[in-house]
């Protein structure tokens, strides 16, 4: 399985080998995790270990949604239990690409040298005495001292004294030379520099589908392909589907679906298919399901939905099943219900508070299910409302302070969501988080560009990178959001 994130040629990726229904039995200190995150599916769990450079394996828990991730397993692949509720992943050696922002640092020592030299002379004294008047005369030279960087040269004195007296005649003559020191010091002072290489952000070509196609969906598989399904091409609805390989930039044709369809959704399962349900073609909408097997390159029905629809959403729960709420069959729905891959079949849970369409659908870190927005008879909504998969019931969640639809909805690694964007009264740039724990929304930065139609993609820093859409004309721009900051930067076009 390769796991892969770009972010223009910003490219990073690993394989790693899985082991279902499995995890790490700790016979020792090396295998305890070194970061617990809580992620929504396996995917995201593989996605913040490549995020972290030391991260040699992990473990998803389908019912906690906790993500384990290891530094250091060792021979603990022989220590492994068996648990139903657990998929545990190994980096295979290697694999991982590219290596770490790279740190040089070039360091210089410093030298010292220091060059003495001395001379001394005696004194010497000569004294002679006779009979004479007194006289004297005294010769003193001056002292010279002669400073240039750090060498010294100093020259003392040379002394003659002559004294003549009546009784006596003295010549005394004295000559002293002070030490004469020269010295030299060499300092070199001790730098460091240290240089780091940045990733770019820029974007780049890539290969080009078989088939233009829009409506479409795209799903990221657990081995890092992407599947495209369905959609319209102009003229006519496609069944056709296709796959992308990240390591080589190209598209491959896959297994037809059995249907037709746009306007349906597409969910990735723990188990690595892919469910994708209702939609449109030629007038006629659609309560049918099929599921893609990356294993066969096939398409196979999954059962009928007890409702058709269209523009409704879906995403999958802490325990495997998948949730379908609302959308339109001719009429605005409030109706929401279950698919279980095990046993292939559909029921039907509690319907919504309100009926809506075009609005967004999250599973949380604490397993409840947030759909916010959307559209109805009313107009243009700002209500939000919590499923609770135990009890299979629905609670309001509180009011966005804007009302919006065909915005984004991106589940951030602190467990609030971001949304972004949308169409209400106008096209939209603001964004706002909702704190699960709370139940409360608060206001963020706004995108620099009103959007709606775009799409949002979590990337394994953390950041949220938002792409296209409709605003002032059909737009390429692209933007950042960081969580640290509550800001957003322009990503390149």
């Amino acid at each position: 399985m390769i796991i892969t994130q770009s972010v223009g040629e910003d490219i990073r990726s690993l394989e790693m080998s899985l082991m279902i229904d499995s995890k790490f039995q700790c016979a020792n200190t090396t295998c305890l995790p070194f970061l617990n995150v809580i992620t929504s599916n396996i995917k995201d769990c593989q996605i913040a270990c490549l995020a972290q450079s030391q991260c040699k394996a992990a473990t998803f828990y389908r019912s906690t949604s906790n993500c384990e991730l290891f530094a250091d397993i060792l021979n603990q692949n022989g220590n492994i239990l068996a648990d139903v509720d657990a998929t545990s992943m190994n980096v295979i050696s290697g694999t991982r690409f590219p290596p770490e922002p790279t740190t040089t640092s070039t360091s210089t020592t410093s030298t010292t040298t220091t060059i003495s030299t001395t001379t001394s002379s005696s004194t010497s004294t000569t004294s002679t005495t006779s009979s004479s008047s007194s006289t004297t005369t005294s010769t003193t030279t001056t002292t010279t001292s002669t400073t240039s960087s750090t060498t010294s040269t100093t020259t003392s004195t040379t002394s003659t004294s002559t004294t003549t007296s009546s009784s006596s005649s003295t010549t005394s003559t004295t000559t002293s030379s002070s030490s004469s020191t020269t010295s030299t010091t060499t300092s070199t002072t001790s730098s460091t520099s240290s240089t780091t290489t940045p990733a770019i952000r820029q974007w780049t070509v890539t290969g080009t589908m078989s088939i233009a196609r829009e409506y479409h969906t795209l799903s990221t598989l657990a081995n890092g392909y992407a599947l495209v399904a369905g959609g319209f091409n102009g003229s006519a609805c496609l069944s056709s589907a296709e796959l992308y390989d990240p390591t080589t930039g190209t598209w491959t044709t896959t297994g037809n679906m059995n249907t037709a369809r746009v306007y349906h959704t597409a969910s990735t399962s723990a188990n690595g298919s892919v469910l994708v349900t209702g939609g449109y073609n030629a007038g006629v909408y659609f309560s049918s399901a099929e599921l893609y097997n990356p294993s066969t390159g096939t398409w196979t029905t999954a059962g009928n939905m007890s409702n058709v629809r269209i523009y409704h959403t879906a995403s999958t729960l802490a325990n495997g099943s998948v949730l379908v709420t609302g959308g339109n069959n001719g009429a605005y729905l409030n109706s929401a219900e279950l698919y279980n891959p095990s046993t292939g079949t559909w029921t039907t849970t509690e319907n919504m508070n309100v009926a809506r369409q075009y609005h967004t659908e999250s599973t949380l870190a604490n397993g409840y299910v947030l759909v916010a927005g959307g559209q109805n008879t009313n107009g243009v909504l700002n209500s939000a409302e919590l499923y609770n998969p135990s009890t299979g019931t629905w609670t309001t969640a509180g009011n966005m302070n804007t009302a919006r639809y065909y915005h984004t909805a991106s589940i951030l690694a602190n467990g609030s969501v971001l949304v972004a964007g949308g169409y209400g009264s106008g096209y939209q740039n603001s964004a706002e988080l909702y704190n699960s724990s709370t139940g409360t929304w608060t206001t963020t930065g706004n995108m620099s560009t009103v959007r709606a139609y775009h799409t949002a993609s979590i990337l394994a820093n953390g950041s949220v990178l938002v792409t296209g859409g409709v605003g002032n004309g059909i737009l390429n721009s692209a933007e950042l959001y960081n969580p640290s900051t509550g800001t957003w930067t322009t990503a390149g076009t």
